[in-house]
């Protein structure tokens, strides 16, 4: 589909920008921001210009690459001290993604490797380790579609909650990719997109990337899972993630327990789309995963002219936490996890 030929996240031709797709401006406007300055890029990453886990990795490993050409020292030393703070500084941008942290770690990485080079040297090696983080999770989302498809068949209705398409990550996505390729190859589902409040990522962002792809969707508030799953209209929930812990709990977007709760009193499938890139071996449980608290004005006057509720305290956590016994399989680009997911990510990841 020719929707999928481009990339939400990208490098410019002549090396001097991140450019992104403003995803706070969709649906009703398509605008490309580029990205040149470290406050830049961190803006665009707190302010969720540019969001879902995947997607947030790829740009800060072109931001890390971008930025390492503004760095005047020829001392290797020096310049791999000031590439360390440029990535702790995007780090601190949003928490709880797992992707932004691990492209700063590979990108620092990759510097202390080849501390023989010359400045000029190790810029190149950044620009070849950036490029390569988005193509490999151009081929992770091919293949996590690829075995979600076996999960589904043709006239299933699938409830999807926030947004994993190619917007959150590369071309076909990770939670909706599996949607894109039964699309291409005449495969019929019909998709319920939840809102996803405060956000409305559900709304804005899955909603456009299905219709726009030709895909059956229906878009429902989030809470109106129950009813859509006690009808029978549901036969499987996708979601992405934006950290597996090492015993199988995921954290995504603020309602994705919720749906996978409900989904368990149904008998309803419950399918989490992750790349290897969202698996935090070194994170033993969701309780350990770092939730990031946003604005409370989100939830009372974000997409409204006027503040829809008195002036009191929000409770507004950006993600939730989803215990691992509540999710029927993971679905990654080595394969379909199932419990017992302690064992059986280590084995399936060989750690």
């Amino acid at each position: 589909m020719e929707y999928l030929d481009s990339d939400s996240v990208r490098l410019s031709e002549d090396d001097s920008a991140v450019i992104i797709i403003d995803q706070t401006l969709l649906p009703l406007r398509t605008e490309y921001k580029y990205l040149r300055t470290a406050e830049e890029i961190f803006e665009a990453i707190k302010n969720l210009r540019v969001r879902g886990a995947p997607a947030i990795g790829i740009c800060a490993g072109y931001g890390m690459f971008i930025l390492s050409r503004g760095i005047i020292s020829e001392d290797i030393k020096t310049f791999t001290e000031e590439l360390k703070n440029i990535g702790k500084y995007l780090c601190s941008a949003r928490p709880t993604a797992v992707n932004l942290p691990a492209a700063v770690k590979r990108m620092i990485s990759a510097a202390e490797r080849n501390k023989d080079l010359s400045v000029n040297e190790l810029r190149e090696i950044l620009k070849i380790t950036a490029e390569n983080i988005h193509k490999e999770d151009i081929e992770m989302c091919r293949k996590i579609s690829e075995y979600g498809l076996s999960l589904v068949k043709s006239g299933d209705g699938i409830l999807t909650h926030c947004n994993a398409g190619p917007l959150a990550t590369s071309r076909y996505g990770t939670g909706l990719g599996t949607l894109f390729l039964g699309k291409e190859r005449g495969y019929e589902f019909h998709v319920y997109a939840d809102e996803t409040r405060p956000l409305l990522q559900g709304a804005r962002l899955t909603a456009y990337e299905l219709d726009k792809a030709g895909i059956d969707v229906t878009l429902v508030c989030d809470n109106m899972a129950a009813s859509l799953m006690r009808s029978g209209k549901i036969q499987a929930v996708f979601v992405g993630c934006d950290r597996v812990a090492a015993n199988g709990d995921t954290a995504n977007k603020i309602g994705t327990s919720g749906a996978a709760i409900i989904a368990k009193h149904y008998g309803v499938p419950f399918y989490v789309f992750c790349p290897s890139t969202t698996i935090d071996f070194s994170c033993g449980s969701g309780g350990e995963i770092p939730i990031e608290f946003r604005d409370g004005g989100e939830i009372r006057t974000m997409f409204f002219k006027e503040p829809v509720a008195p002036d009191v305290k929000c409770y507004n956590p950006s993600f939730d936490v989803t215990d691992s016994e509540l999710i029927t399989a993971i679905v990654t680009e080595k394969g379909i996890c199932r419990p017992p997911y302690k064992e059986n990510l280590e084995k399936l990841f060989g750690n």
